[in-house]
């Protein structure tokens, strides 16, 4: 199709065939849509929105517009995503929980946005543990460990970098189609499943409020379910903290807590939500998730000292200085 022809449908506000949507994903990638172009039609998504099936054709599209990892036949595989949040290293734990569960997961995780740190920079505070596994490699790890936690490949969802980044620049941010074919594409080329999904609401999340986040939430389900991938959402409180430990060393530390059966009750609580099985406390409790943890920080290059000795991890050394309160309150 004709990039005129892409462009004047969107402007009708006519629901868009798969094959313009398809069209449009594939000339962002090899250039032949401008950047101009690419942002008017982003314009028209944002201004008018986009069905479910204009989503999901989307979604497939940005999936397929670079690489789909694929896994020989075995255990389920199982991913999470969460929309993010101080505070918040449930990933560290609920992998290898998964796999304590017998199930694999297969996650490439992303950098902190902002002020608060990613899942691969909290990781990086373990010496010595790899980010940048190639794919042969990412599945030497999934057959021996069951689970690893590492950065996209580059092959992966290239739409999806383009779109972002003119997202950004043209204020379109906030279209709720867009942040779920942003998000579902990265998650379905990793090759799962299942997928849960964490969406937080509150004064430290993207969505401030719970109609936002519910919406966020249905559309995210919707459109996975019609994907092919089985999907849950929670909505989840990010009016505070997550736990008590805040940046990057600490929060390994008090995931490793976490994984001991011991940590804040906040965490544990919401990593038991999110993994949705009944024995999934006895597998925290026991030591099987840490094992797992452990076998994974080795098969990625880390130091698996740290899980014994958390002064080991980068920054986890540093001195403690303790800030009493003179008296009782309330922290706002």
């Amino acid at each position: 199709m004709h990039v005129e022809d892409i462009l004047q449908g969107m402007g009708s506000g006519a629901e868009q065939p798969a094959e313009a949507i398809e069209a449009f994903v594939d000339g962002v990638v090899d250039g032949s849509i401008s950047r101009p172009q690419a942002a008017a039609w982003l314009a028209w998504a944002f201004r008018r929105g986009l069905t479910d099936a204009e989503t999901v054709a989307l979604t497939r599209a940005m999936t397929d517009s670079g690489d789909v990892l694929r896994w020989p036949e075995g255990p389920l595989c199982i991913d999470k995503h969460s929309t993010g949040g101080v505070g918040d290293k449930v990933s560290l734990v609920l992998a290898p929980l998964w796999v304590a569960l017998g199930w694999r997961v297969p996650m490439l995780s992303g950098r902190g946005l902002g002020h608060t740190g990613g899942t691969l920079d909290k990781l990086e505070a373990i010496p010595g543990y790899h980010t940048d596994l190639s794919e042969g490699r990412l599945g030497e790890v999934l057959a021996e460990v069951g689970c690893f936690i590492s950065g996209q490949t580059g092959e992966v969802a290239p739409a999806d970098r383009v779109l972002y980044a003119l997202r950004n620049e043209t204020s379109t941010v906030e279209s709720i189609p867009l942040i779920v074919g942003s998000i579902l594409s990265k998650k379905l080329a990793e090759g799962i499943e299942r997928l849960v999904l964490d969406v937080k609401v509150g004064s430290g999340a993207f969505m401030k409020d719970l109609p936002r986040a519910r919406a966020l939430a249905e559309a995210l389900v919707r459109v996975a379910t019609g994907a092919g991938v089985r999907c849950t959402a929670h909505i989840t409180a990010m009016d505070r903290p997550l736990g008590a430990a805040v940046g990057n060393a600490l929060e390994v530390r008090e995931a490793i807590d976490c994984l001991r059966g011991e940590g804040p009750a906040d965490l544990r609580a919401l990593v038991l939500a999110l993994a949705g099985r009944e024995d999934a406390a006895a597998a925290l409790d026991d030591g099987r998730a840490l094992e797992r943890f452990t076998a994974m920080v080795e098969a990625q290059g880390g130091d698996p000292r740290v899980v014994d000795d958390p002064s080991r991890l980068k920054g986890g050394d540093v001195a403690e200085h303790v800030v009493a309160a003179e008296r009782g309150g309330t922290v706002q």
